[in-house]
């Protein structure tokens, strides 16, 4: 398994960390809930990732897409060559999306490996606990991430400094067809095309208690996957 991060600004009330600590968090989770029989090596946190779409704030730690490419590469090569033929990539970083895509096509086509992508937030959240806005716009450090943060480390999070940061593009669902800023017709945008405090969603009702939860709910997922990846037999999945 190789988790990937970032380090980059989320708002006035948490830490350019929040990624890499949700991650961390996120790992615990799972550990304290694998099934013995599941066989994994975890590999070094990747704190680093793509995250241009923040520079305009200072604390943002970024690399060029085609150095992650390459790292990331070599790292399952080098898996690869230990005899390992199954790597689930798992990120905790939407601008890591793309990077993660080319890196596991390329292991598949140069090692036959079963590479396989997911992020954190692909295995949902507990049902009704987050607005339906929320769940469309607070995409980063809004209610999710804040809540998770207070979960995991509640000693970074400065409640006093939340607030409901609003996306200047929710509106394109009333005004616009199918120009959005995620999804099937998505536009390339940077954090303050969203908000100009580079931050979108209502991080004033984050609560613990949500954090926990959804950490629960998508280790669990997690979990089903690994079991899934363990399953399945190279000969009946790659040509």
């Amino acid at each position: 398994m190789l988790p990937v991060a970032a380090i980059e600004q989320h708002g006035p009330h948490l830490p350019v960390s929040t990624d890499t600590s949700i991650m961390n968090g996120m790992l615990e989770t799972v550990i304290a809930r694998l099934p013995g029989d599941l066989d994994i090596r975890f590999l070094p946190v990747q704190t680093v990732g793509k995250s241009n779409e923040h520079l305009q704030a200072p604390g943002t730690l970024t690399l060029p897409a085609a150095t992650l490419v390459d790292a990331w590469t070599e790292l399952g090569l080098s898996v690869a060559r230990a005899g390992v033929r199954k790597l689930i990539v798992v990120n905790s970083h939407g601008g890591n999306e793309e990077i993660m895509g080319i890196v596991t096509r390329e292991l598949r086509v140069r090692e036959r490996m079963l590479a396989v992508k997911t992020s954190w937030q692909r295995f949902g959240r507990p049902a009704g606990m987050y607005t339906e806005l929320e769940d469309r716009h607070g995409i980063h450090g809004g209610d999710v991430e804040t809540s998770l943060m207070l979960h995991f480390r509640p000693e970074l999070v400065d409640m006093a400094k939340a607030d409901n940061f609003a996306s200047k593009v929710a509106r394109a669902e009333t005004e616009f067809a199918l120009l959005r800023h995620t999804g099937t017709h998505a536009f390339a945008w940077i954090a303050g095309d969203l908000n100009p405090n580079g931050v979108v969603g209502d991080a004033s009702i984050a609560t613990a208690e949500k954090g926990r939860l959804t950490a629960e709910h998508q280790a669990n997922g997690f979990i089903t996957l690994l079991k899934d990846v363990r399953k399945a037999k190279l000969a009946d999945w790659l040509a």
